[in-house]
């Protein structure tokens, strides 16, 4: 049977999951060989972001979103590796944001969680590079998404507002097709941002106190 895109189910397996209660995830590519009866790549896409100031986000909050960002992140690469070790081929991308580059004021709780992204899987790639495991990872910014809407206020109830950089960001396709792109070129990393974003980063690897001052006055809401 087709559905509406013209996939067949056969070719498709959705298998809902909750990365916040990432203790069950270690069961699911079980499903997903069975299935398939191999796993190829593995993409870490879910996630959630912030926006609060930090005098004003509860440490609950905080640590609902490194449940999802990072610990469910991992939960799930943890659960292939031990399949991609033992065949000594696999890809894993992992999605994190220029917000992992530096840090992004209203964002602390979710720079956090993708600075932390940044450092388990620089170690992970370098941990197994014998084994052969492909590690991607992928620095968004702007993308047109409902990432902001869908964003945790200091209380952790949801944000539900567009950004003005949400607005004018990369569309969706155009960000899917660069990471497409890093993926098959087998990139180590790739940023998917603005010239704008760019030179942000740009500006905090060379010169941290010009970018001090200029990302403390930067309208990020």
């Amino acid at each position: 049977m087709r559905n509406e895109s013209g996939w067949e189910e056969k070719d498709s397996l959705i298998i809902p999951l909750d990365l916040e209660n990432y203790n069950i995830l270690k069961d699911l590519p079980v499903l997903v060989i069975q299935k398939f009866g191999r796993i190829d790549i593995l993409i870490n896409n879910g996630g959630i972001s912030q926006r609060s100031l930090a005098h004003e986000t509860t440490l609950s909050t905080y640590q609902s979103l490194m449940d999802i960002n990072f610990f469910g992140n991992i939960a799930l690469s943890l659960a292939v590796l031990p399949y991609f070790r033992n065949k000594k081929e696999g890809h894993i991308v992992s999605i994190g944001s220029i917000a992992g580059k530096f840090g992004v004021p209203f964002r602390t709780g979710y720079s956090s969680s993708k600075f932390a992204l940044t450092g388990f899987y620089e170690a992970l790639r370098a941990e197994n590079i014998n084994e052969n495991l492909k590690v991607t990872l992928i620095y968004p910014g702007f993308i047109k998404t409902k990432i902001s809407e869908n964003a945790v206020s200091g209380d952790g109830s949801k944000h539900g507002k567009i950004d003005p950089g949400i607005k004018e960001g990369i569309d969706v396709q155009t960000c899917a097709n660069q990471i497409l792109s890093a993926i098959i070129s087998g990139k180590l990393e790739s940023v998917i941002a603005s010239r704008k974003e760019k030179f942000a980063i740009f500006l905090h690897q060379n010169f941290p106190r010009i970018f001090a001052k200029v990302i403390a006055k930067a309208k990020v809401v």
